[in-house]
């Protein structure tokens, strides 16, 4: 191994050596990743076959990937076919009624981070003397499963959904036509806004269960009087009115918008800790030898202080790739545990991104507690959280206080903004969604923009959230000093967005043509062609032919399609993932970690 060299002058990894090729949507955003994070390409990235990637040099040897859509005879061939089978047009369609699909490629966005973590996985495994791992490849199928987990976990608990699945929810409208997402987390605040608006009194107590139940069910059937409300009043006054509230409203912004403030800034950062790192290292790798056979990260203990999505999901991955993670829960632990519907009385979502992680209560407003979860620090490797901001460094827990306690620390914070965007509103999803232009990416031209209902940035955060810790642990074991890595909500909306906005630099519509990726109805079901063969499918009038009969007549004219998923239950049973699914122990569903090693 090369000598230990300093955080402030070597990236994860600086000079070393990639190539990349395979499916031009995975491939691409493989290649920027890796050369943000300091490597070399050697080429450029190609379209050819399954995704071939090597990482290699400065002491380390050749580790590589391989990106595919789908299994072999899945018929699973671009994003459109995956997105299909894995549930994802069923989840985004639930606003609207049919499914449909993402005009951005989400799923191919999704995997080229997770090959980009396998690979940096794989790396810290070789650093540390874990055998076994310096192949890996990963799968649109299984990111996309990823993606819909916590949908797919409901669908399969022992009682039923707890909200509606039905069509409706926001972006809002005022009279001057302007679209807006509203968001508040607090029923009180809810029912103020409305009641400024004059609202009728039984829609705003029917309005809040679905609008909160939103982020968990991809949809928000709340009364459409609602709407009605917020169209007959100008946007001052609903700015007002969320002022007097504490809602906030975000005005729906456009790609050419986004693009005229990117600041171009890479979708995590990384600044080094334990004083001058100039001096000997802090740490050295402990190695594990090879008789860990539990993953790259076999021996790493992660502490993970996670609301929501986006940090519980970045921790899940950690511990699919072989790392203990400890849950950081308040006092009576975490009270999603009991969010319906539950399997073997567990929340199945919750289950779906913190099974297997142990769990320790800590009152973080307590002196005595916070001491005792520095100490709990100073034996970690990683330190994860998404507070809001400025709370950790309220409560003594920032990165450089925890610092003291473990030089050696890789202290994460997944946020939403990362302090990148003025003025900017709730960094949750929707919110991040509306802001950048992600509400116009993922639909079509003929389709008002509108952000998924599908917590699309929660995940992709997560994803990036894992990266950043890798790429943080890798820098470790090459420099020997600890780091803070920060990743965000807008980082995943950048990644997200990236190739439309590129279309806006170089003179394009950033859109996706009007009926893209539309699936085409059966007497029983849906098909969705692949993207390249949409055109030629759309021709055909199949709404008289059973799905399996209309699959048969694409094939037959050489155009490849898939069945639609549109009950994720399905899943369990689908050959297209040859029994993947599995239940855990509580009998909830659960999906495969999405590499696998070699």
């Amino acid at each position: 191994m090369a000598s230990p060299a300093t955080t402030a002058t070597l990236g994860p990894l600086g000079a070393m050596d990639t190539t990349v090729s395979g499916p031009v949507e995975i491939a691409g955003v493989v290649a920027a990743h890796l050369n943000l994070l300091g490597a070399r390409a050697n080429r450029a990235p190609g379209a050819v076959g399954n995704g071939g990637i090597t990482v290699s040099g400065h002491g380390f040897d050749p580790v590589s990937a391989t990106a595919y859509w789908g299994g072999p005879g899945s018929g699973l061939v671009d994003e459109a076919t995956v997105q299909a089978a894995t549930g994802v047009m069923a989840v985004h369609g639930r606003r609207t009624g049919p499914p449909a699909g993402l005009a951005a490629d989400y799923t191919a966005t999704a995997t080229a981070v997770l090959t980009v973590q396998g690979l940096l996985a794989a790396l810290i495994g070789q650093a540390r003397g874990v055998t076994g791992t310096s192949r890996l490849s990963t799968g649109a199928d299984r990111a996309g499963l990823l993606a819909v987990s916590q949908y797919l976990a409901a669908a399969g608990a022992d009682e039923g959904e707890a909200a509606e699945l039905a069509p409706g929810g926001p972006p809002f409208s005022c009279a001057e036509g302007v679209l807006f997402e509203l968001e508040t987390l607090d029923p009180g605040v809810w029912a103020a806004f409305w009641r400024t608006l004059d609202a009728p009194a039984d829609a705003i107590r029917a309005g809040w269960r679905p609008f909160q139940f939103r982020y968990a069910t991809a949809c928000a059937p709340f009364p459409p009087v609602l709407h009605e409300v917020t169209r007959a009043r100008p946007l001052a006054e609903i700015r007002r009115a969320a002022d007097l509230s504490g809602a906030e409203v975000c005005v729906l912004r456009t790609l050419a918008e986004r693009h005229a403030e990117a600041d171009g800034a890479p979708p995590w950062s990384f600044r080094p800790l334990g004083g001058d790192t100039s001096q000997r290292p802090v740490r050295t790798a402990r190695p594990v030898g090879p008789a860990a056979d539990g993953g790259p990260l076999t021996g790493l203990t992660v502490l993970e202080a996670g609301r929501r999505i986006q940090a519980p999901l970045a921790a899940h991955l950690l511990a699919q790739l072989g790392a203990e993670v400890i849950r950081i829960e308040p006092p009576g632990g975490d009270p999603l545990r009991g969010m319906p519907p539950t399997s073997s009385g567990v929340s199945a979502r919750w289950l779906a991104l913190n099974r297997g992680k142990k769990a320790v209560e800590i009152d973080i407003k307590a002196a005595a507690d916070r001491r005792r979860l520095t100490g709990m620090a100073a034996g970690a490797d990683v330190f994860l959280h998404n507070w809001a901001p400025g709370k950790a460094a309220e409560l003594g827990l920032d990165a450089e206080d925890l610092a003291r306690a473990n030089p050696a620390l890789v202290y994460a914070y997944t946020g939403g903004w990362a302090d990148r965007i003025d003025d900017a509103p709730m960094g949750t999803d929707f919110m991040v969604q509306a802001r950048t232009g992600v509400g116009e990416a993922v639909r079509p031209e003929g389709r008002p923009p509108a952000p998924s209902l599908m917590t699309l940035l929660d995940v992709l955060g997560g994803l990036h959230g894992a990266e950043a810790v890798l790429a943080g642990l890798l820098l470790r074991e090459r420099t020997g000093h600890g780091v803070r890595v920060d990743s965000s909500l807008l980082g995943a909306a950048d990644t997200l967005t990236a190739p439309a906005l590129a279309r806006i630099g170089r003179g394009e519509n950033p859109r996706r043509p009007a009926g893209f990726r539309r699936p085409l109805p059966t007497a029983d079901g849906w098909i969705a062609p692949a993207d390249r063969d949409a055109r030629g499918a759309a021709v055909h009038d199949l709404t008289a032919l059973p799905t399996t009969e209309a699959l048969a007549l694409l094939h037959g004219r050489g155009l490849a399609a898939t069945t639609v998923t549109t009950d994720l239950s399905d899943l369990h049973h689908d050959p297209r993932f040859a029994g993947a699914i599995h239940r855990d122990a509580h009998g909830a569903p659960a999906v495969p970690a999405p590499w696998s090693f070699a």
